[in-house]
């Protein structure tokens, strides 16, 4: 008799302690709203990188060296798992990034609490936020030319500026190479945007707060799907040709290296 009472209390004890595990899992009791960040953590070709100093020899066989990688993104979305995409307010969602102003990360605030499983932003500024005017551009249009992002309110943004000096077989005195894209008018908008499954759900809760760490490989932006060599246009700002495709190649600069889910942002 007290060995089945003995059982009895075992099996009862540790059906409460997996109640108690399951409940500590169960993350569709998420509730509230919390942040989620995002750390765009630049290289090339799978190299840290380190502005002014490293040379780099890209997938063109041009040896560079990167004094400035700056790029706007934008008009972020998070989808859960349930499907449900959240749609972060416009007015807040542009951004400036830039490796010499050590700005490469961002927190959005006021999301939701789900489980994400993918983010979605934009390369640049919108038409629908350019037409608004210079007044409908809020702090970011000072934050932009601060950084470098702007030709003239007249010409618009830059949504890539990438500069430097390179070599290669044909050119062997260090010259200087600009590379800034962005749209000019209705008939060359190259806004994109890009779209990146999370490999690890994003947890977002009163408590959690997902940090969500980007690759971003600039060798991509002459180097993707659209070749481009340096040595035959070291200066590409307004070109109907060649914008489109730098914009094309921006869109394959970022992948998810991995998700940090947690109570506070980690690096």
């Amino acid at each position: 008799m007290r060995t089945y009472i003995f059982k009895s209390f075992l099996f009862a004890a540790l059906a409460g302690l997996y109640t108690s595990c399951s409940s500590d899992d169960d993350t569709s009791a998420l509730a509230g709203e919390g942040q989620v960040s995002v750390e765009f953590d630049n290289g090339v070709a799978g190299d840290d990188l380190i502005l002014h100093t490293s040379a780099y020899t890209n997938g063109n066989d041009e040896t560079l060296t990167i004094d400035r990688l700056n790029y706007i993104v934008s008009n972020f979305t998070l989808t859960d798992d349930r499907g449900n995409t959240y749609v972060y307010p416009k007015d807040d969602s542009y951004f400036v990034i830039s490796e010499e102003s050590e700005k490469t990360q961002i927190t959005l605030t006021g999301i939701p609490a789900g489980n994400y499983v993918k983010l979605q932003f934009g390369i640049g500024v919108d038409q629908e936020k350019y037409l608004q005017g210079a007044e409908g551009q809020g702090d970011f249009l000072e934050e932009a030319e601060q950084e470098e992002m702007m030709w003239s309110w007249q010409a618009g943004y830059k949504f890539l500026n990438f500069e430097g000096t390179f070599t290669s077989a044909t050119v062997t005195e260090p010259t200087e190479f600009k590379i800034h894209m962005g749209s000019h008018g209705s008939s060359l908008d190259n806004y994109r945007e890009v779209s990146l499954d999370l490999s690890t759900r994003a947890m977002v809760s009163e408590e959690m707060s997902p940090l969500i760490h980007l690759s971003v490989d600039a060798d991509k932006i002459l180097n993707g799907s659209d070749k481009m060599l340096l040595s035959e246009e070291p200066v590409i700002m307004i070109s109907e040709e060649k914008s489109p495709k730098i914009a094309g190649n921006a869109t394959e600069m970022f992948s998810v290296d991995h998700v940090h889910n947690g109570s506070g942002n980690h690096h």
